[in-house]
């Protein structure tokens, strides 16, 4: 396992980057994608000459552990800046008061996109969301700085799942933004979308555009 940048520059240790597989990989290991041998060569073995890529970002430590901080395209453009919301995900969740989160990238007209949190606080736990977006305001620009622009979090009850427990984040994200999105085959409850846009509304997300 190996962290590389863009150009495909290995870094070094707690340096986040691209998280490749050096090849050979071993027989039988990833060999294709069901019937697609051509796709499964240009989106993973095409893009760094020499390294399976992952499609995952992340870095490793001193001691050699691997860290997966997100997929790729969990990656947000904020003014410019290319930030991990797994990143963002691991501060949020450092507060005593939050049982699990989700951050996603909401169009900005002004700086392209803006993190979001949607937060889901631990049983037996009530409290004030305008000063809970405060504190975790204040844990994000000590833990990134004041170039995550993260300012907005919401609380919900539970965050949209597949059943093995994958959080639908790209789907969150389309409802963010207003856009139509399908209701994923492999959802666990439907019902919670309806949920998440009520509280994404309630801080001035998932507008329908064109006046739907």
């Amino acid at each position: 396992m190996h962290i590389i940048d863009n150009l495909g520059k290995k870094l070094k240790p707690r340096e986040e980057g691209l998280v490749v597989i050096k090849l050979p990989l071993p027989p039988g290991a990833l060999p294709s994608l069901w019937n697609a041998d051509e796709r499964f060569i240009e989106s993973y073995m095409k893009i760094f000459p020499g390294y399976y890529f992952t499609s995952d970002g992340g870095y490793i430590d001193e001691d050699g552990y691997v860290y997966i901080m997100g997929r790729v395209d969990d990656v947000i453009n904020v003014a410019g800046h290319r930030l991990s919301t797994g990143a963002m995900e691991e501060v949020v969740a450092q507060h005593k008061d939050v049982a699990e989160c989700a951050v996603i990238g909401a169009h900005d007209s002004l700086k392209g996109q803006l993190p979001v949190g949607l937060v889901v606080l631990k049983a037996g736990v009530i409290r004030d969301e305008e000063e809970l977006q405060k504190e975790l305001v204040h844990m994000m620009r000590n833990e990134i700085g004041p170039i995550a622009c993260f300012r907005q979090a919401t609380v919900v009850t539970r965050l949209p799942k597949t059943r093995s427990g994958k959080i639908l984040r790209s789907t969150m994200r389309k409802i963010a933004d207003g856009e139509q999105y399908p209701i994923p085959s492999t959802i666990d409850d439907p019902s919670i979308l309806g949920e998440i846009e009520e509280a994404l509304r309630k801080i001035g997300y998932a507008q329908k555009k064109g006046g739907e």
